[in-house]
């Protein structure tokens, strides 16, 4: 309980991002805060904000995105869960809810965010999986991609990795894993860090890929870091592979564990 009768709720979200212009509400476009905010509100019977843990991109997709939002009225977990999906889009659903202390800030007590690229690595293009997952005629080379991995990890400026348009206050960041992985057609990346800048996971995979492309060497990914120039980076890689799979908070808040992450194999 907050004050006046007013409860702090979180719940877990996944969503399929192709059609939606990403989080954040904005005039003109769907975006998935938006078919939220009107399905929560509705089972509350009040107007009703969300706040999430990190706001994607266009075509981003979620397996494991947490909001939270305050709300007067009382309904059982169950209750939730059940009204908010069946006034969801089928592109949107609630995995679990529950009841969190005040103290409880979906973005700022999450301690860190994964996020999995998944990258179908065959001569033709996907079908049914296009928008879901992203895609490289080209043979890529799996070891010179985790060589150049590596100097990515721990905490440094990341300027030269994200968006030009980023409006973030400061571009250091700690990045806690970076690891990519191959079972026959599918490349995998997983990407764990304490934030994210606007872009960087798409820019960072957009270096890794040029390299094992063999369009540069493994210390290429290093030089870009060092300029904090975003011009001397690569291509950033599509939205359509993109899934933020989980976020992590303290254990005292007792949240369930992430869903698994997307597998397309």
């Amino acid at each position: 309980m907050i004050s006046n009768g007013t409860s702090r709720i979180a719940m877990c979200l996944e969503y399929d991002g192709s059609n939606y212009h990403g989080w954040q509400i904005q005039k003109g476009v769907v975006t998935v805060q938006e078919a939220l905010e009107e399905a929560v509100s509705s089972v509350a019977d009040e107007q009703v904000q969300v706040i999430t843990a990190g706001r994607t991109d266009a075509g981003v997709h979620a397996t494991g995105q947490i909001v939270h939002y305050d709300t007067r009225s009382n309904r059982s977990g169950q209750a939730w869960l059940r009204g908010i999906n069946s006034n969801l889009p089928k592109s949107v659903v609630v995995s679990w809810v529950l009841p969190v202390p005040a103290t409880f800030h979906a973005r700022y007590s999450a301690l860190t965010r994964s996020y999995r690229y998944v990258l179908l690595n065959r001569p033709v293009r996907p079908t049914y999986l296009a928008r879901r997952v992203s895609w490289d005629y080209r043979p890529l080379d799996l070891t010179k991609m985790k060589v150049a991995a590596k100097p990515l990890l721990g905490e440094h400026d990341f300027n030269a990795y994200r968006a030009v348009s980023c409006q973030s206050n400061t571009s250091t960041r700690i990045i806690h894993e970076l690891e990519i992985n191959q079972k026959e057609s599918w490349i995998w990346f997983d990407i764990k860090a304490n934030g994210f800048l606007k872009h960087m996971v798409r820019n960072i995979v957009g270096v890794l890929v040029a390299i094992g492309a063999g369009e540069s060497e493994p210390g290429w990914s290093s030089e870009v870091l060092e300029t904090r120039d975003r011009t001397m980076g690569g291509v950033t890689a599509t939205a359509d592979g993109l899934y933020l799979c989980g976020v992590s908070y303290s254990a005292g808040y007792n949240l369930p564990p992430a869903p698994p992450p997307c597998r397309f194999w």
